[in-house]
This record gives structure tokens, C-alpha cells and sequence, in this order.
């Protein structure tokens, strides 16, 4: 915006110097041209009477010398003619006497009119202007004067006031653009600060005060209005998950009470009870696991971390070994394709709480004898790691609603879980200044892919086996191409 408001006003200022500027030249240019005629209308003037006055040969030479010395002195032409136009006499340049202009003027003179405009005089022309005197009175009108005048220091004299005015109007131009910077400055600097205060907000940071703030004071009351309202929502949405963190702890406590309870009656619960007890006792316990669950989410938004640069690759080995013996048990296959290298930044233990939340997914509700794979390439500016299984899926309308709160597919209702666990990573990702996407393979399968800024690595990645996956160290995107033997699964919840 003050890009453009800048321009706008540039260019403003550049047409109103403009329009001041080319006036006052062109100006200045008719102004020189009539200062020429006039002085040159005296010295044609001058020609005229000593021409009117010639008797004997003695006059006629004397004017002759006159007229010789005023185009030695001057550079210029001048001509007497009789009353049929012919030429009697004339002395320096006469390549001009059969111009156009010529033929006009000395055929207004011969009428009995002198010359009373000539061409604008510029600094690119023209070189000589003509001009002409009639002899005599209107009743004994005996002939004219010509005369070829040379514009040389009148054509100087405009290009320097020329000049001059030019660098007036690029010195005026110079200070009201620079007083529109500083306008544009103060007119956009409550904007700037609502932009910041905005994103700020956005990321969750809404600061405590926007600062002493200048410019226009319908502008300032609107960033003060604006840091009000985002005081209160920021301190409702604070006063939210306070309630959520604090609810979920408090009742820790007591539940973990309650089920020990419930496993000490179980020995005086009769034989017909007992399977209703111990639905009592996994309901009790998911509860527990619930807001286990939505303390961990509100922790992770009520986070206020700095991002750190994170070794993808390592933790994506790390993860992977710690889960391997749990696939081994699910009867499941865990595919290790992490390039070497990867680094990104984020969040302390972004990748690995992501890659745990997926995993503990895929081994949910990939069938048994399933494969799933975990992928991490960088990019140019982005890193990203891969987490593709072969379960059962979801349909594609059901994708964008995976990563909000307590979201389950309707067939998984009574499968294990809390349905927070995507939406725990969806918000670390968010906070790590990155993204989680899901998306679906052909024929059916899950594909939740993580994206982190990237960092260059501090060495060149070692070569890989000729084994290794063929896109291992490439930019992005990742080849989506299913495992051998298996598909990538559609969205899980």
C-alpha cells in the first residue's frame, strides 16, 4: 500500500512540475524571439530610411558599406529589393532568400507591412529567422529590406534558462517527493503497526501494547479499537485453554483415584457384574487418556518456545527404532527411507511428536501384514517428512476434517483413541511455522506429510546405496509412488 500511495503521488507531482515547468519555457522561448525581432526590426528600420534617402551613387555606396559591416559584425544577410521584388543589392548569406518565409515576408513588406512575428526560437531551431522592412511611405512605397538574422545566442540563451528551469523543477520535484515519503510514512504507520499487531495475533503473540503511534487520528484510534478487541479475544482465548489445562489436570487426580477404587472392589463384585466393571474401568481409563489428550494440546497452544534448528533425519531414525518392535508385535512392516542430512527448524521435538502422533496412528488401524513408510527429504527452502501406511482409508471428503478436534471416521468410533492426536500435530506443525497435509493414495491409504523450513545441511550427504530410494536427497515434492507389495492409505483419524 505505500508502494503504491508513493507512486500515486510521484506521479502526481511529476505532471504538476510538468505543467509548470513546460509553460514557463515555452515561455521564456517567445519571449527571447520577440526580444530578437525587436532588436533586429531596429537595424532593418535603419536600412529602410538610408535606402529611402539613396539619390546619387555616393548614397548608394554608403549604404552598401552599412550593410556590409552590420553582416561582417553580425553574421547575418540582408537584401534591399525594388518595388517588383527584384534584388538591387545585397551583401552576406542569401541561401535563405527563396525560403518560404522569405517570399512571405518580402512580400509583406512590399505591401507596406513589416514583420511582426517570427518563428519560436529553440535550442534545436531554427538556425536563421527572416525578417523584412518596407521602403518608403504607403504612397511612395519604393521597395524593401530583407534581412536573414542568425539565432545562434538566442537559441543559447533559451537551452540555458532551459536548463535552469529544468533543474528548478528536478530540485522541486527532489523535496515534495521526498516530503511525500515522509507523508506516506505517517500517513501508513498506524497501518504497519495493525499489521504487525495482526500478525502478531495470528501467531498467537498479541504483545501487550501497540506503542505510542503517529498519524492520522481517525487511523490511531482505529489501531487503539483494534489492540482492545485483540487484548479481550486473546485474553478470552487464554482464559479458554487455561480452563482446558487446568480442568484436565484437576481431574487427573481424581480419576486415577477412581480407577484404583474400581480395581480394589473388583474381588467383592459377583461373577455377573464383573464385565460391567470392567467396562467401568476402560471407560474410566480412556476418560484418563482423554484428558491427557487435551492437556498436551493445550500446552502445545499455549506454547510460547523459540524455533530451533532440528536434525530431521536423526530424529526420524530415533523414532523409527523406537517403534519398530511395536510394528514387529502388530504384525506390521516400518519402512526406514530418510535421507541423510535433513534439517530443519522448528519447534524442540516437533518432528519427533509428529512422527509418534502418525505412527501411533498407522499402527491403529493399518490391518495386520500393512506396511508403512517414513520418508524425509530437503527441499530448497523446505524440509519434509513423508508418513505413508496401506490402511483401509477414508473417503476424500473426509480428509479436511482429520486434524480438528476429537474428529474420528464413523467406522473407528469404538477403536482406541481420543481423537486429538492429528490436531496435536497439526498445531505443532502450525507453531513450528510449517504445515501437516493428508491426502490419499490409489487404491486406498494414508499419506500425512509434514513440512518444515528447511536449513542447508552442515556437510554434503554421504552417497547412498544404489539400493536406496531413487528420490533420496532430491527437491520437493516426494515421488507418491505406493511400497512395493502395498498402497499408501487414505486419511486416518
Amino acid at each position: 500500500m505505500a508502494r503504491r500511495l508513493l507512486i500515486i503521488l510521484t506521479v502526481l507531482m511529476g505532471i504538476a512540475s510538468l505543467a509548470l515547468s513546460v509553460p514557463l519555457a515555452d515561455s521564456y522561448a517567445r519571449d527571447r524571439t520577440e526580444q530578437l525581432l525587436l532588436q533586429r526590426r531596429t537595424e532593418a528600420v535603419r536600412f529602410a530610411n538610408l535606402a529611402a534617402s539613396v539619390v546619387t551613387d555616393a548614397d548608394r555606396s554608403e549604404v552598401s558599406t552599412e550593410m556590409r559591416r552590420y553582416a561582417e559584425l553580425y553574421g547575418a544577410g540582408v537584401a534591399l529589393v525594388d518595388g517588383q521584388g527584384h534584388t538591387l543589392l545585397h551583401v552576406g548569406p542569401s541561401a535563405q532568400w527563396s525560403t518560404q518565409s522569405a517570399r512571405e515576408a518580402r512580400d509583406r513588406a512590399l505591401t507596406g507591412r513589416t514583420t511582426d512575428r517570427l518563428p519560436t526560437i529553440r535550442p534545436w531551431g531554427p538556425d536563421r529567422v527572416v525578417l523584412a522592412e518596407p521602403v518608403g511611405g504607403d504612397e511612395q512605397l519604393s521597395g524593401a529590406v530583407l534581412m536573414t538574422v542568425p539565432t545562434t545566442a538566442a537559441a543559447h540563451d533559451v537551452m540555458v534558462r532551459w536548463l535552469l528551469i529544468a533543474a528548478g523543477a528536478f530540485t522541486a520535484f527532489a523535496a515534495a517527493a521526498g516530503v511525500s515519503v515522509w507523508i506516506t510514512r505517517w500517513l501508513l504507520r498506524p497501518v504497519r503497526q495493525l499489521d504487525h499487531a495482526v500478525d502478531d495475533l495470528a501467531k498467537g503473540n498479541p504483545g501487550t501494547s501497540l506503542g505510542r503511534s503517529t498519524g492520522p487520528p481517525e487511523l490511531r484510534r482505529l489501531e487503539q479499537r483494534f489492540f482492545v478487541m485483540a487484548q479481550t479475544v486473546t485474553n478470552s482465548i487464554r482464559r479458554q485453554r487455561d480452563f482446558v489445562a487446568d480442568a484436565s489436570h484437576q481431574l487427573r487426580n481424581p480419576l486415577a483415584t477412581l480407577v484404583l477404587q474400581l480395581e480394589n472392589i473388583e474381588p467383592y463384585i459377583v461373577p455377573a457384574g464383573r464385565d460391567e466393571h470392567a467396562l467401568a474401568v476402560d471407560e474410566v481409563e480412556r476418560l484418563g487418556r482423554l484428558l491427557e489428550a487435551l492437556l498436551v494440546l493445550a500446552q502445545v497452544e499455549s506454547s510460547e518456545e523459540d524455533l530451533v534448528d532440528l536434525d530431521v533425519s536423526g530424529a526420524c531414525r530415533s523414532r523409527l527404532a523406537a517403534w519398530q518392535r511395536v510394528y514387529r508385535a502388530a504384525g506390521l512392516e516400518l519402512v526406514d527411507s530418510v535421507a541423510d542430512g535433513v534439517r530443519g527448524r522448528g519447534l524442540p521435538s516437533a518432528v519427533d511428536r509428529v512422527l509418534d502422533a502418525a505412527l501411533d496412528n498407522a499402527a491403529k488401524f493399518v490391518p495386520r501384514g500393512g506396511q508403512v513408510e517414513v520418508r524425509a527429504a530437503a527441499g530448497q527452502v523446505t524440509c519434509r517428512v513423508l508418513i505413508r501406511d496401506d490402511g483401509p482409508g477414508l473417503p476424500a471428503d473426509q480428509l479436511a476434517r482429520l486434524p480438528r478436534r476429537f474428529t474420528r471416521g464413523p467406522e473407528h468410533q469404538n477403536l482406541p483413541g481420543s481423537g486429538l492426536g492429528l490436531a496435536i500435530a497439526d498445531e505443532i506443525a502450525r507453531k513450528s511455522g510449517g504445515r501437516l497435509t493428508l491426502s490419499g493414495n490409489t487404491p486406498h491409504g494414508l499419506v500425512i506429510e509434514l513440512v518444515l523450513p528447511g536449513l542447508p545441511p552442515p556437510n554434503p550427504p554421504r552417497p547412498r546405496s544404489a539400493t536406496a530410494a531413487p528420490w533420496a536427497g532430491a527437491a520437493e515434492p516426494f515421488d507418491r509412488r505406493p511400497p512395493p507389495g502395498r498402497t499408501a492409505s487414505d486419511a486416518q483419524p
